[in-house]
């Protein structure tokens, strides 16, 4: 059995495994790589190889770092299926379409600042149009739920607690040397973050791949993480705006509930929260019609914010226009906007008209990736570039962890000591080159598992 790490091994996004058994060939996510001066190069030169083989994919979660290449895929020429929990394919519905709509733009973009030598123009990752016709190719199955993606192999989706509809993806494969059991964790949730369930445990694997991106550090306690977030909402607002630049699906949602639960309990005045992205918004309607798959005191929340709408005064724009118009409010508003990384999106216009404010603050309540504008920021950068000119950083800039859907190092330990062995094989990817070889080292040491590796883009690993 062959397993090709495409992407998301020595760095975090554009997640994307090959798996070759004797039998069948198929990918495990087709994520989008982010950040980063060559994430549009290495975009256009993923996916090479023989398409017309590959049997199935299957999708761990609609965070695009895993599903935002598969428009790409479809539109280079695979027309099998893709296999996904009912919630992702909903969210994908959202997400593959808005990022296509980002790509059309980005390239035009391009084409209009490209070299005056290089006339042609540059055309999208894929179009909306491929986007809706990925869609298509959406197989649905429900957790703890056996099926059959070939006939000579056996899938099952357990929850992964990352979030709605987030999957760990177990594979039983016919090998040369038998059966064989593959667990591939996707992204992994805290077990305590309180939105969702933590992650299912699993037993055990022959061939396990566990994600990393959090295998360096340790999230803020909750009381702390809540102390930080009241301290910098309430000493803003009077004088400044606080932005909170926020993934679409997941994060904007842990965002949303945290702040409704400071207000209910009096921790926080009344709030005036702006949610400016499209995208996000559909993500929030969709997470409070399955208010059923999250935690029981998220569900009772969110009837009381329901019920008290001055308490919390959620608003949804829509138009251009009526994002706009939010930077022309001087104080007492919390914004909400994508991108949680700050490269693309709503969130790079409230940067630019905020972020010289010293009576502003931003929020940073997710992982930043390398070469972003997020991680610029994190890393104390006193001036950054937005839209090509230099903005002054002169706005507290505040780095919340304890929101993350990430687990962190020791959630990613206490859910690999649920394996009653050793897999055979172990691979730490969707961590960043140093972060990913120093979980591999702490699981060998930990753990006492001795077959523990962490691969780069590109690796090929042939195993029994």
């Amino acid at each position: 059995m062959k397993i090709s790490f495409l992407g998301g091994a020595g760095e975090v996004t554009g997640s994307c495994t090959l798996v070759e058994t004797a039998d069948a060939r198929f990918l495990v996510d087709c994520g989008m790589f982010q950040g980063g001066h060559d994430a549009w190069e290495k975009n256009l030169a993923a996916l090479n190889f023989d398409l017309r083989r590959l049997d199935f994919v299957l999708l761990t979660h609609a965070h695009i770092d895993h599903s935002g290449l598969l428009p790409r895929l479809t539109a280079l020429g695979y027309q099998g299926p893709i296999h996904a929990t009912a919630t992702t394919a909903e969210l994908l519905e959202v997400m593959l379409t808005d990022s296509a709509h980002l790509q059309e733009k980005e390239a035009e973009w391009r084409s209009r600042h490209r070299d005056a030598r290089r006339r042609r123009p540059m055309t999208p990752l894929y179009t909306v149009s491929q986007a809706r016709a990925c869609l298509a190719q959406l197989r649905t199955c429900a957790y703890e739920t056996e099926f059959h993606p070939h006939p000579d192999l056996v899938c099952r989706f357990h929850d992964a607690g990352h979030i709605l509809g987030s999957a760990i993806v177990e594979v039983r494969a016919r090998t040369a040397a038998g059966m064989r059991r593959l667990v591939f964790s996707g992204d992994l949730g805290q077990a305590a973050n309180g939105l969702l369930p933590a992650p299912r445990r699993i037993d055990g694997a022959d061939l396990l791949l566990v994600e990393s991106t959090y295998g360096n550090r340790l999230h803020k306690a909750a009381e702390q993480t809540q102390a930080e977030l009241i301290a910098a909402v309430s000493g803003t607002l009077a004088k400044g705006n606080v932005i909170i630049p926020a993934f679409a699906v997941g994060r904007t949602q842990a965002v949303l509930y945290a702040l409704g639960g400071l207000a209910r309990s009096g921790q926080l005045p009344p709030l005036r929260v702006f949610i400016d992205s499209p995208m996000a918004e559909k993500a929030t309607l969709i997470t409070r019609r399955h208010l059923d798959l999250l935690a029981p005191e998220v569900r009772e929340l969110d009837h009381w914010m329901r019920g008290n709408p001055a308490e919390l005064q959620l608003r949804y724009t829509h138009e251009v226009e009526e994002s706009m118009a939010l930077n022309q409010i001087r104080s007492g508003a919390v914004i909400i906007s994508a991108s949680g990384m700050c490269d693309a999106g709503r969130i790079r216009h409230h940067l630019r008209w905020n972020l010289p404010r010293s009576e502003c603050a931003v929020l940073i309540t997710g992982f930043q990736a390398e070469g972003t504008l997020g991680r610029r920021l994190v890393d104390g950068a006193r001036n950054v570039r937005i839209f090509n000119d230099t903005i002054a950083v002169r706005a507290q800039v505040h780095t919340i962890g304890g929101l993350s859907a990430h687990a962190d190092r020791d959630g990613l330990l206490a859910w690999l000591r649920g394996y009653a062995h050793a897999p055979a094989h172990c691979f730490v990817v969707h961590g960043e080159r140093d972060t990913a070889a120093g979980f591999a080292d702490r699981i060998r040491q930990e753990l006492g598992w001795t077959s523990v590796e962490a691969p780069e883009r590109g690796d090929l690993h042939t195993v029994a």
